[in-house]
């Protein structure tokens, strides 16, 4: 009979604790969530260039918006001189141009109902 409670209490124990992890190791509470669907995520057809500078944007967009910097993406190293192959600038400049100007628009606007 005690065998069979301890096999219980063991099982209980194991089908608990990987719910329990997921719940410590969540996401943090205390700053908003990308959406990754959402008004942070890339368009689905930008091409990698594209993608990679639409998220440097959007970091850069956040970093001013933080520091009361007015917007203005020819300010940004980054924008002016692309981390990547002379033949995809434009791509980084147009993706981070449009991640810039989503993030800039997002945190000034403040999150509304559909917003996170």
């Amino acid at each position: 009979m005690k065998l069979t409670r301890l096999a219980f209490a063991a099982l209980a124990l194991s089908l608990a604790t990987p719910a329990f992890l997921t719940a410590q190791n969540g996401p943090p509470q205390d700053r908003p969530q990308h959406d990754r669907g959402g008004w942070d995520a890339p368009p689905q057809e930008f091409r990698d260039a594209q993608r990679q500078g639409f998220q440097d944007g959007l970091q850069a967009g956040r970093n001013d918006f933080e520091k009361h910097k007015q917007p203005n993406v020819e300010r940004r190293k980054e924008f002016r001189h692309p981390p990547v192959p002379p033949p995809a600038r434009d791509d980084y400049r147009d993706g981070f141009r449009r991640g810039y100007d989503s993030a800039f628009s997002h945190f000034r606007e403040g999150p509304g109902p559909d917003r996170r």
